[in-house]
């Protein structure tokens, strides 16, 4: 049985919400038999009120978790694990769209034995027309576990995993930014099965200042202090430390247009084969 866990907060537009929970829900092939919608914080009168619409008229049933103050992503999401009733959860945002046949194809996967399981997604922007760029992520769990030392290798909204192998291992954590990346590191490490489905089965809404965000010197902050944790766990060697500070470190302070010349060509895709461990 499947728990889509999905985070909400204060900046979260109203209407994207509807569309990308009605997208887990009623247009789901393979409906989910829980959503676990989690408040971070305060919102809105629009947001709340288009929250309780949501989970008066679902398909499924729903569980808000209403956190009084704003604790970010990670602590969010494992107070929302928490509330989760079944075994696999599957990630959802707040600002996009799940494909009709997403649980339909993944869940069988992940039931053959997978702990870990994320597909591809679709880049867009003011509606699914609108799509700009897709993502590509490594397929076997070689090339998942030799990507994991340089990049994510998994595209975050996309994945479905097993709520008892997250928790496992602390789940999510407070590590602002990088907290999902931590996470796959030490679900690795720690043997868990992983996979990914090449073919996009959501669309992500890239909005105004998408690759600005990705820079800057927060984010420089936010991965150096991801190397030196990877470093301390044994995740990566020196050598890779040294490299993944050099290249992710960089990548962080050049400019917006090199930066998303950038992601499209290392970031975005993962080619069979790729030799970067």
């Amino acid at each position: 049985m499947l728990a889509v866990l999905l985070p909400v907060w204060a900046g979260d537009d109203a209407d994207h919400l509807a569309t990308a929970f009605r997208s887990v829900t009623d247009e789901q092939t393979r409906r989910p038999d829980q959503v676990v919608i989690v408040r971070d914080g305060p919102v809105g009168a629009r947001l709340q009120t288009r929250i309780d619409e949501l989970v008066a008229g679902s398909c499924v049933p729903v569980d808000v978790v209403a956190l009084e103050t704003n604790r970010g992503l990670g602590p969010a999401l494992d107070a929302g694990l928490a509330a989760c009733e079944h075994e696999l959860v599957a990630r959802m945002d707040a600002d996009d769209i799940s494909l009709p046949h997403r649980f339909a194809t993944q869940v069988p996967i992940i039931e053959s034995g997978v702990d870990v399981l994320g597909s591809g997604l679709l880049e867009f922007g003011t509606d699914l027309d609108d799509v700009v760029g897709s993502r590509t992520p490594p397929v076997t769990a070689a090339d998942i576990t030799r990507r994991a030392r340089f990049a994510s290798p998994f595209n975050h909204p996309t994945v479905v995993y097993r709520r008892e192998v997250v928790q496992s291992v602390g789940g999510y954590g407070d590590f602002p930014l990088m907290e999902d990346y931590l996470l796959w590191a030490k679900l690795i490490m720690a043997g868990a099965r992983v996979a990914n489905v090449a073919e996009p089965l959501v669309a992500y809404r890239v909005g105004a200042g998408a690759y600005a965000r990705r820079g800057g010197w927060a984010q420089l902050r936010a991965e150096l202090a991801l190397q030196r944790r990877f470093l301390g766990l044994g995740f990566t060697t020196p050598a890779q430390f040294a490299r993944n500070v050099v290249v992710r470190g960089g990548y962080r302070l050049v400019p917006e247009r090199l930066r998303r010349s950038a992601y499209r060509r290392v970031v975005a895709h993962y080619p069979a084969g790729n030799p970067q461990g």
